[in-house]
């Protein structure tokens, strides 16, 4: 085996070894980037229905107090204008999604599925659990959901969810006694969760990585373009003409002319010990033929 098929070989197993350690760390740094993009954003829904809320409360709920003695107005209710904005959102993104599930909810709609129970039984059983975030199979591929408990932490809330007794008759005409009661104080009835697709960030990802890899791929090829021909020009030719010397001088053709030695590489201190020898063996031929 010549000595360049040596080191192409040692070459390729290092450039295959680095491939693959770059390839799978990227890879993992790249998912790992775009779930944390998605949390981002699933937060910031978060924190957007959270902002609705409050301004329902302070702002709005005020100036429908009037009107709320001969009608009840679901506008009032925090969870109800945090839901109907981020129904006008999904007009346009239908893949996002937010939704307060309850078990026992006063509006039918925000009855919770089977994957949203588990998210509230996880509350109930963590009382210490400020959020969760999984992921979970939909229509449109992955989807990571952000969820947050909903807590009953102030008395006034239990005006309208104690007994069908307290409710206000206004709040029963419209929603009926099916649903809402029985809640109490320090519960956790529901939770807030946001779902925020993981399909168009993780292809992105793909992409990304893609790219670095074929990159990768062209770097490392040009690189062993480069060595294989400083290897052939600088070693492999200059070894090769000295091969064939040799095989001349072996032959006792002795006006063979010395190496055209350039340089102060290792190659060159050979070259110049080969004029050595070869003017020294010269000399020997010279006195044996005297």
């Amino acid at each position: 085996m010549r000595l360049t098929t040596k080191f192409n070989l040692v070459l390729l197993v290092v450039f295959a070894t680095g491939l693959g350690v770059a390839g799978y760390i990227s890879y993992s740094v790249l998912q790992k980037h775009a779930r944390e993009e998605v949390l981002n954003h699933a937060g910031m829904m978060m924190e957007a229905a959270l902002a609705i809320r409050g301004y329902t409360v302070k702002e709005i709920k005020p100036l429908l107090t009037a009107q709320m003695e001969h009608d009840f107005l679901p506008q009032s209710v925090p969870s109800y204008a945090a839901t109907q904005n981020f129904s006008t959102v999904r007009e346009k993104y239908p893949e996002y999604t937010y939704k307060e599930a309850a078990l026992n909810p006063t509006n039918p709609r925000d009855n919770a599925t089977d994957w949203e129970t588990d998210i509230i039984v996880s509350f109930r059983n963590n009382p210490d659990s400020q959020e969760l975030t999984g992921l979970r199979d939909t229509p449109v591929g992955k989807s990571l959901y952000y969820a947050r408990p909903i807590r009953i932490t102030q008395k006034d809330c239990l005006t309208c969810h104690s007994t069908v007794e307290a409710a206000p008759e206004t709040m029963i005409r419209l929603y009926g006694t099916s649903g809402g009661f029985g809640w109490e104080l320090d519960e956790v009835v529901g939770s807030q969760i946001v779902s925020v697709p993981l399909s168009l960030p993780l292809e992105k990802a793909r992409e990304e990585f893609t790219i670095f890899m074929v990159s990768l791929v062209a770097i490392f090829g040009v690189i062993f373009v480069v060595i294989n021909v400083m290897i052939s020009m600088l070693v492999v030719k200059r070894v090769r003409y000295m091969a064939h010397i040799s095989d001349e001088i072996s032959t006792g053709s002795m006006d063979i002319p010395d190496f055209d030695v350039r340089g102060k590489d290792e190659i060159s201190d050979l070259s110049r010990s080969f004029n050595r020898m070869k003017r020294s063996l010269e000399k020997a031929m010279k006195m044996l033929g005297e």
